[in-house]
């Protein structure tokens, strides 16, 4: 049996090897991670920890908040503030950057994160997670605000995403390509179990919620009637939904075996552009979907070339298996032609 490699060592070789690895990156991604696994930890105490149910107040989304929500935005907040890693951080659950205290040392990056992501699933003991993404601060700013924020999906220098379930599983890249992480509990470290992880650029399954299917806009409505159809279908072959509404459960499905996940604008809400946050769970989820062979689109545009103009900016994501995305992004281009 092969030595296991610790998500300590894979970083420190990443370190040797690329020169695009400074020492405060990998600490700072070390520093996400062990807030990953207190999290976990909240996550698998569930009722004997007295973390479930409505903390009885809303996020800047207006969304209600978890007692978990609440509790993971706070560790990833802690666990950040003392490195010396970061100049601020931003979380989809707080309006405005957090900066840096000024009694703490101050670093060179800027942390965005949804600390618990398919929150609804809490209470039902469904797989959630954590989405993580790290840009460069500007070299001249000392007081990082929202705008040093407003960077193209490109610019990232790592993204990951933790998944609580049966297993705690940690996924990231550097960049150059995309491996999975599983927390040894025994050890207590993360432990590298896939290196370049690749996405088949082929499929039978989406995932995508049906329950909006009388909102979707034409192209969408056509490529997912052409699934629909199975083998008698243009598609010529049958295929599978799964839907676990906890975006870092789809994505890692896909990670794991291919697939494409949807989340398109629809007409129950015209005025938003799409549900999911760019910042917190597109650009990232693109950047690792990317690196590992796979495509991600608005349905018309690449998401990684965006550029932000908000820092709770909403956008539709198609993403997963190559081909299905390009069909999918065809054909609304193709709509978009017609008009």
């Amino acid at each position: 049996m092969p030595e296991a490699i610790s998500l300590t060592q894979f970083l420190i070789e990443e370190q040797r090897a690329r020169q695009h690895l400074p020492a405060d990156l990998r600490l700072l991604i070390e520093v996400v991670a062990r807030a990953c696994k207190r999290i976990s930890i909240a996550v698998g105490k569930g009722a004997l920890g007295g973390v479930l149910g409505d903390a009885g107040t809303g996020n800047v989304q207006g969304e209600a908040q978890k007692k978990l929500d609440v509790l993971s935005n706070e560790i990833l907040l802690q666990a950040n503030a003392w490195g010396g890693h970061l100049a601020a951080c931003a979380s989809e659950e707080m309006e405005d950057p957090q900066p840096i205290p000024d009694v703490y040392p101050k670093g060179n990056y800027l942390l965005l994160f949804d600390p618990l992501d398919g929150s609804s699933n809490i209470d039902v003991n469904i797989s959630v997670g954590t989405i993580f993404s790290v840009l460069h601060c500007p070299d001249d700013v000392t007081h990082p605000a929202a705008e040093h924020f407003l960077q193209p999906g490109t610019a990232q220098v790592a993204a990951g995403y933790a998944v609580y379930g049966p297993s705690t599983v940690l996924v990231l890249t550097l960049g150059h390509g995309t491996h999975v992480f599983t927390l040894d509990r025994e050890l207590g470290s993360f432990i590298l179990t896939t290196r370049n992880v690749r996405i088949p650029a082929d499929t039978k399954e989406f995932a995508i919620n049906m329950s909006n299917r009388r909102h979707w806009d034409a192209p969408v409505q056509r490529y997912i009637d052409e699934l629909l159809a199975g083998r008698d279908g243009p598609r010529g072959k049958d295929y599978n939904m799964r839907w676990v509404a906890s975006m870092v459960a789809d994505v890692h499905r896909i990670l794991t075996r291919g697939g494409v996940f949807l989340y398109p604008w629809d007409r129950k809400e015209p005025d938003k552009p799409g549900k999911l946050r760019l910042m917190y769970e597109a650009n990232p989820m693109a950047f690792i979907v990317e690196e590992a062979g796979g495509a991600a689109t608005t349905g018309r545009e690449r998401i990684l070339d965006l550029v932000p103009t908000a820092l709770h900016q909403r956008v539709p994501v198609f993403l997963g298996s190559k081909n299905e995305v390009d069909v999918a992004t065809r054909y609304h281009l193709d709509a978009d032609e017609a008009r």
